[in-house]
């Protein structure tokens, strides 16, 4: 695997402007990598006076890190008292002792947030290594109306309902209530030597929908173990209830692509795992050249901004309650257009990978959660396997 990684860090940067193989293979001087991400899929009540307790999971590690606040979503200024981070420490709300930096805006300990836009903190240094958990804590300490989140967090963090002096706190005693929310986090970047980011850009198939809460088992997780030891960072961009085509939850692929994908600190490459809402959603979309135009256009802007694109076949969903006959046509006919309409750099066949050869409407049983449409941490671990390969594919393309 690490022979296999390095093969494929240095396809992907030799193909981008300014960048050579050797300057790949070689990273000198450091650089800001995106190690985490999770995009905003809507509001909740805002916690007036409390301070929420993220836990986030990086892929790749470095010596510093700056974090991301959204309050994209927000309606009113977002006024944060404190944000802190560290590194945490066994399996709750404490942290390494020592490890506790409060993070700044402008040189500030406190900052607000337009509504409608993000603000990134100065750089923060704290070694940090691959795969660690990092828990980031913000205190709002005023009613900043709705709060920007990301509901499918499939990871416990927690609240501390009274937060004046709590988020610089190494013991998390204060920190009382578990949530299964991410609160206004939407992501960390690292410095050191990585060789860039790669973006799972989806629905709740790339969420992690059907995995084990607590374990790191989503696809996106399984890939960044595939691409960790060559430094390759991978940002899970990933909506329950997303959609392509129209806005649903949070605004369309389309609408969203800069803000949760391009715009991210050093992407390299874009995995586009998207379209089964569009078919089994109100309203549906029946029209296979609509997905291919999108797709197209995903593309195209991806291209503009030097990223390479791999395009993920459609999963099967028979036996879930929206599946008909005729919406299995056009997952089809969409699938062919991933698999050889030549849109995309490479493709991952994830629909080969997880469905039932004897129903092939259906996915595997050793694969299926129990709702038939998302995918059990087997599943998921078939998946990373599978975008895995594609981006090797990508990558060796590329070099010609």
């Amino acid at each position: 695997m690490g022979r296999f990684g390095r093969v494929l860090t240095v396809l992907l940067l030799a193909v981008l402007p300014g960048t050579t193989a050797t300057a790949a293979a070689r990273p000198t001087t450091p650089v800001w990598t995106g190690s985490w991400e999770t995009a905003p899929s809507g509001t909740t009540s805002a916690l007036p006076g409390a301070a929420v307790r993220n836990v986030v999971h990086l892929s790749v590690g470095g010596t510093a890190l700056r974090i991301r606040l959204s309050n994209r979503l927000g309606t009113e200024p977002l006024q944060l008292g404190a944000v802190t981070v560290a590194l945490r420490r066994g399996a709750g709300p404490d942290a390494v002792p020592g490890s506790l930096r409060t993070a700044t805006f402008g040189g500030a300990p406190t900052a607000v947030v337009p509504a409608g836009q993000e603000l990134v903190t100065d750089p923060v240094r704290l070694p940090v290594p691959d795969a660690a958990d990092l828990l980031v804590t913000v205190l709002t300490p005023v009613d900043s109306g709705p709060a920007t989140y990301h509901r499918t967090a499939l990871q416990t963090s927690y609240l501390a309902p009274t937060g004046a002096g709590h988020a610089a706190d190494e013991n998390g005693s204060a920190y009382t209530t578990p949530i299964a929310y991410w609160y206004y986090v939407t992501g960390v970047d690292v410095l050191g030597t990585g060789a860039g980011s790669v973006v799972a850009f989806g629905d709740s198939l790339t969420d992690g929908t059907g995995s084990t809460t607590d374990t790191n088992r989503r696809w996106p997780d399984g890939l960044a173990r595939h691409l960790r030891g060559d430094r390759l960072g991978v940002l899970n961009a990933g909506l329950a209830g997303n959609r392509l085509l129209l806005d649903g939850v949070g605004p369309s692929a389309l609408a969203r692509l800069d803000a949760d994908a391009l715009d991210r600190a050093g992407v390299r490459a874009l995995i586009v795992f998207e379209g089964i809402n569009d078919i089994k959603g109100t309203p549906e979309a029946n029209d296979p050249a609509a997905f291919a135009a999108a797709y197209r256009t995903l593309v195209a802007r991806a291209h503009a901004r030097g990223v390479r694109t791999v395009g993920v076949t459609l999963t099967p969903f028979g036996g879930y309650s929206a599946y008909t006959p005729a919406r299995e046509a056009v997952r089809q006919q969409v699938n062919a257009f991933i698999r050889t309409g030549g849109a995309f750099d490479a493709v991952a066949d994830a629909d080969a990978a997880v469905r039932d050869p004897a129903a092939p409407e259906r996915i595997l049983p050793g694969y299926d959660p129990g709702d038939h449409l998302h995918f059990n941490d087997a599943g998921m671990s078939a998946v990373a396997d599978t975008v895995s390969g594609a981006l090797a594919v990508s990558a060796k393309a590329a070099a010609g």
